[in-house]
């Protein structure tokens, strides 16, 4: 029988926990930088699918490369855009609820008299009134619609684990009544388009994605029809080795760990 770790041609690599732990005390995660190189040394497709929600992918690079690694934007695949994509295409008019320095992300979207809500991680930023305001937009509207970049529970920061915009979206649906559409991981559609961006549509099987959530990451993947491993890093507990319902292709300790096992099956 083919290890799990055979016949990988391409990988996702989620980005927090996976490359890096955000906030107060957090900075690279050692070996990440090496595995990655190690990878397209090998002729190992790289693309990146994040959650991320508190900066613009250019923002994001920037940080990721001051930390030691060489990541280009445009390979970097984030819910902010994917959200505007879907407000300018179906003609909505849009209350953006991100944090500060997301916004830019979105410009140019209508947004006079708004009947969809964007909700994305907004962290310390976040009010009571923002909250409210949001609820007012989808309970006063025709035809509301809330888009939710992500539906995260928690992430890891270098202090301490922290609520991901999983916990908002729910009040918001609770108080409004109205479900939200999912625009990130660990929806169908945000894995679809990550594949078609690496021109592996037709390949997935030979693509795997690399995480720490064992629900966004590695069942979202695999209910797309790719691989999902789960790095030993972030926001991982071990509780998640008896997860219910999403079972991993294997738990790696680290990003290189996984490279390793990668790498030596193309030998």
């Amino acid at each position: 029988m083919a290890s799990v770790f055979a016949h990988i041609d391409a990988v996702l690599l989620d980005i927090t926990g996976v490359l890096y732990n955000s906030g107060k005390g957090g900075g690279p995660i050692p070996g990440s930088a090496e595995g990655i190189q190690m990878m397209k040394e090998a002729g190992i497709k790289v693309r990146f699918c994040s959650n991320e929600t508190q900066c613009t992918r250019e923002m994001l690079a920037k940080k990721l490369n001051g930390y030691g690694y060489e990541i280009e934007a445009a390979d970097i695949t984030m819910p902010v855009l994917a959200a505007k994509q879907i407000v300018q295409k179906e003609g909505l008019r849009a209350l953006p609820v991100l944090h500060p320095d997301a916004e830019a992300d979105i410009e140019g979207v209508e947004t006079s008299n708004p009947n969809c809500v964007v909700l994305g991680d907004v962290g310390e930023p976040l009010t009571f009134h923002a909250l409210n305001e949001a609820f007012r937009v989808l309970i006063n509207s025709d035809s509301p619609v809330l888009l939710s970049l992500g539906n995260g529970r928690f992430y890891k920061e270098g202090d301490g684990l922290t609520m991901d915009v999983g916990a908002f979206r729910a009040a918001l649906e609770y108080s409004s009544g109205v479900k939200a559409r999912i625009v990130g991981k660990p929806s169908r559609e945000y894995f679809e388009s990550a594949l078609a961006e690496l021109g592996m549509h037709e390949k997935r099987e030979r693509v795997a994605m690399v995480g720490d959530d064992i629900v966004g990451d590695v069942g979202g993947a695999q209910g797309a029809g790719m691989r999902g491993f789960q790095v030993k890093t972030g926001k991982y507990r071990v509780s998640d080795e008896s997860h219910p319902q999403v079972k991993p292709d294997a738990f790696v300790e680290n990003l290189l760990d996984f490279a390793k096992k990668v790498v030596a099956e193309r030998k």
